[in-house]
């Protein structure tokens, strides 16, 4: 498992990682439970998209820099951008579930903002330790790529069939499991995750959103890593595209809760772009997509879905 990467960059990385959470987690934190405005997550998102083409402006120095190759530096800025692109549309199917959950529990918006918090950290560990686990597998077993393809477009296809069908969060069996484990409150206290009632100790809803949010990172992880090794199996490119695309999570959500309905189509788009990247993934030895098709080919599919939500209106469900 070999990168490109100087051992600098790799610091650089570590230490932006630390001050970006810093900002977001405990400057921001100082405001206290209020409710983000869409304008507020405008900007916030801006932002975090501004310092992910900034970073990938270095990256691209770097490597010039390093190997005194431009176009070596530029094939491997675009893997950086296709592979951050994949991940944030993923990310979005993501925030939809989140979504779902915050609806269900009736998560009052100015509480949705520790559990994200929470949330985010989590999967920054848990996709740092999978994708460095799956880098050492892939050098190692080279025929797990096409394990990945294939599970990849077995999932595009599955997101397709239950594209803009109801999620019934009720018959979740992780939530009657926890709901067995642990005795819940019916009401909120606050941002607790714990209370007191009639001399019990028992959990809020709060915590169960907070398990059902890690659970979901979980199996989002699963379905997005295997995505970006289709692209390269850089683990710094690998790694720094997943991370970028999760720091600016938390204000992406607050976007998209507010324009859901509007891109009522983009999780077809996405079931496209899993079966694109899994057919890619299963090719891999017999031919080599270029990176700038597969760039093209993500952004285009995500316009065009984008753009048709728009101009469509919504199913409304028959009673």
């Amino acid at each position: 498992m070999t990168t490109i990467a100087p051992m600098w960059l790799w610091a650089f990385f570590v230490g932006a990682v630390i001050v970006a959470l810093f900002v977001d987690f405990v400057v921001l934190r100082k405001q206290g439970a209020h409710e983000v405005s869409v304008k507020e997550a405008i900007n916030w998102s801006l932002i975090w998209v501004a310092l992910s083409f900034a970073f990938n402006g270095l990256f691209w120095w770097a490597v010039k820099d390093t190997t005194g190759d431009s176009a070596l530096a530029t094939t491997k800025a675009l893997e950086f951008l296709t592979g951050y692109l994949i991940e944030k549309s993923l990310a979005v199917d993501n925030i939809f579930v989140f979504l779902m959950i915050f609806t269900y529990f009736s998560v009052p918006p100015a509480f949705q903002k520790r559990v994200l918090m929470i949330g985010i950290i989590g999967a920054i560990v848990l996709r740092t330790v999978m994708i460095l686990v799956g880098g050492l597998l892939i050098a190692k077993f080279h025929w797990i790529l096409y394990v990945f393809g294939a599970f990849l477009l077995i999932t595009g296809i599955k997101m397709w069939w239950a594209a803009g069908q109801e999620p019934d969060l009720e018959s979740n069996p992780a939530l009657k499991l926890l709901r067995r484990i642990m005795p819940v409150s019916k009401h909120f206290d606050g941002e607790k995750f714990f209370t007191v009632e009639n001399g019990k100790r028992l959990a809020t809803p709060l915590l169960l959103v907070i398990a059902l949010v890690g659970l979901t990172d979980v199996i989002f992880a699963v379905d997005s890593i295997p995505a970006i090794f289709a692209i390269t199996n850089d683990p710094f490119i690998v790694l720094t595209s997943n991370i970028f695309a999760i720091l600016g999570l938390r204000a992406m959500y607050f976007l998209l809760a507010a324009m859901a309905t509007k891109f009522h189509l983009l999780s077809y788009g996405l079931s496209v772009i899993l079966v694109f990247i899994g057919t890619k993934m299963m090719l891999i030895d017999i031919f080599k997509i270029p990176v700038m098709v597969s760039l093209g080919v993500v952004v285009g599919i995500l316009a065009f879905t984008m753009w048709l939500s728009v101009r469509t209106a919504p199913k409304i469900p028959s009673a």
